[in-house]
């Protein structure tokens, strides 16, 4: 299949996928406020592609919903290619994604995140992901999650959940604090295998992870929370700020690929707190 083929089907999903998603968030909101979408290009000089992103605050359901979207192509900067593979040969590069995160203004549902992608030097792979940031422990949501999320991997390969929640466990986490950022999911990176099951993968992970979402908000959207549960959770959102601005490869390659700023940065919680 052509390389062309492979990016177009790619970014075309992503961009579906996205409509899709916030279509999903706007019927669980229930309230008049819509997404606030702002477009963005990566260079104003020459055409090195762009995005969208899409950022949804204050409702009763979520805080705030960010759903973004991004092509991009030009060059990598010197100082950047011997740590992306196939870069070292070439600079040039092509990447479209997209990524999620959702933080909730009841306690008991937990944040979340998922990010596809997929990027091209002289090499091409998909890479992604899912994982869950509660602030309030529940087993059984835990449980459920994980077993979810392995049934959908075992669709593709019985080795890949055994794997990929390795690399998201070892992932998400912060050493400085010597804790996990939540309760895991999955994650994969360097996926070149083979394009259309590969892509056929990622789009069961797309797919999953809005069935997931809608499944575990509605089962906890009127449940009774208290400000000291609120606390707790402006606590555990400060952990989260702290992954993202340190240690999170997304944020790293969407600022040092001349990404947009507030796009990257829309995974950082509207409020958090550190004690």
């Amino acid at each position: 299949m052509d390389i062309s083929i492979k990016k177009d089907l790619a970014s075309n999903w992503f961009k579906l996928l996205q409509n899709a998603i916030c279509d999903d968030i706007l019927k669980i909101e229930k309230n008049k406020l819509n997404f606030q979408s702002t477009s963005w290009n990566r260079s104003s000089k020459k055409d090195e592609g762009g995005g969208e992103y899409r950022i949804l605050k204050n409702g009763k359901i979520f805080e705030k919903v960010g759903v973004n979207f991004s092509k991009v192509y030009g060059k990598f900067p010197k100082q950047f290619q011997k740590n992306i593979p196939g870069a070292s040969k070439d600079p040039r590069f092509w990447a479209s994604g997209i990524s999620i995160v959702m933080h909730m203004q009841n306690p008991h549902i937990p944040a979340m995140h998922f990010n596809t992608r997929f990027i091209c030097t002289t090499k091409n792979w998909f890479g992604g992901g899912m994982d869950v940031t509660p602030a309030i422990k529940d087993e059984r949501e835990k449980k459920n999650f994980h077993k979810i999320l392995k049934a959908m991997c075992d669709r593709h390969n019985k080795n890949y959940y055994k794997k990929y929640k390795k690399w998201c466990d070892e992932y998400f986490y912060l050493p400085h604090r010597k804790e996990a950022r939540g309760i895991g999911g999955i994650f994969f990176d360097y996926k070149n295998d083979n394009f259309e099951n590969d892509f056929k993968f990622v789009r069961d992970v797309g797919v999953t992870f809005q069935m997931l979402f809608n499944e575990i908000i509605k089962k906890k959207l009127k449940r009774k929370w208290t400000l000291k549960d609120k606390e707790f959770q402006y606590i555990k959102r400060g952990r989260y700020a702290e992954f993202n601005l340190l240690y999170d490869r997304g944020t790293k390659f969407g600022l040092q690929t001349g990404g947009n700023v507030e796009g990257i940065l829309m995974s950082l919680p509207p409020i958090a707190k550190w004690k």
